[in-house]
């Protein structure tokens, strides 16, 4: 089945583009599975309303889901491959899209950002946002390049990534040899505790003006899991106290789509196993998925939804 029922093909009119990764060869913990992740939050959806919070009518989003990425799990060149040449797919069939990745572990993002701005002729105002309850800034995890637990370190080791344009927010999970990087490089980050300390405005503002400082217009934002607490979102791999509530992200989402464009997001870490029998964790999933879309769908009506 496909994510709220939406069809399957790019036509002329489509501006969100679906697609799933169901990789998890690179987490640093095997009881998890997020593998199985983008079918369970494409099933939860069948028992979703048909509506978003702020009345938008789902069916007449123009989105597709286009299935899962081929992945071959241990052969971590080849699933790079796949990944990067079904990003190029996507945008030979129609340029002016929206990609939404589900995953998968953190990892799926690096390929996905790479292929995405590979394909950008101007990158100087790009840049890239992640949700996360841990830095993820790693140089090696058990002695591999390749890990969720390496994510950031890889993008920051881009061309185009640098500490003017990348922004990892939601932290309360930083280890030492993380912490040592982002202050030798002078990379920002935004703990948890400082929403509560700044208030939900005044913190989504401090997002905001990071980026705007370095006249960034498009940004990809990255959603993990685990940015939230597991009070709410128990079903991830490294359940970490002190996280957001679903309202925090939703309102940070919410003004981050109407001041700037996002071209792409994502959101992994769900792990349907480690879940409640009620399959609450996929459930928020869904809703920050297509809630996220509708903001991007809704950027350039005159209406409240931004304040």
């Amino acid at each position: 089945m496909t994510f709220y029922d939406f069809g399957e093909t790019i036509d002329n009119d489509t501006r969100f583009v679906i697609f799933g990764i169901p990789w998890d060869y690179l987490t640093s913990l095997k009881a998890a599975n997020s593998a199985i992740a983008p079918q369970k939050i494409r099933e939860i959806t069948s028992n979703l309303a048909l509506t978003t919070e702020m009345g938008v009518e789902i069916p007449k989003l123009k989105v597709v889901d286009i299935g899962n990425v081929s992945i071959e799990p241990t052969n971590v060149n080849k699933s790079l491959e796949e990944i990067k040449n079904f990003i190029s797919l996507i945008f030979r069939q129609k340029k002016d899209v929206v990609p939404i990745m589900i995953g998968g572990d953190h990892f799926c993002t690096f390929p996905v950002v790479k292929a995405l701005v590979d394909s950008f002729e101007n990158k100087n105002e790009f840049g890239v946002l992640i949700f996360d309850a841990h830095l993820d800034l790693y140089k090696e995890w058990d002695k591999r390049l390749y890990s969720h637990a390496t994510i950031s370190h890889r993008l920051y080791e881009l061309t185009f990534i640098n500490k003017y344009n990348i922004l990892i927010v939601g932290t309360r999970d930083i280890d030492i040899p993380e912490l040592d990087f982002a202050k030798k490089e002078d990379m920002v980050h935004f703990n948890a505790y400082l929403l509560h300390d700044f208030g939900i405005d005044k913190f989504t503002d401090n997002i905001i003006d990071f980026f705007e400082n370095s006249h960034i217009k498009q940004i990809y934002i990255s959603i993990d899991i685990d940015v939230l607490d597991p009070s709410i979102a128990p079903g991830t791999g490294y359940a970490i106290p002190g996280g957001f509530s679903y309202r925090e992200l939703w309102k940070i989402l919410r003004k981050l789509a109407k001041n700037f464009d996002v071209i792409a997001f994502d959101l992994v870490e769900v792990c349907p196993n480690l879940d409640l029998l009620n399959n609450v964790t996929s459930n928020l999933a869904a809703k920050l998925i297509i809630e996220l879309i509708s903001f991007i769908h809704n950027k350039h009506k005159n209406d409240d939804y931004a304040k």
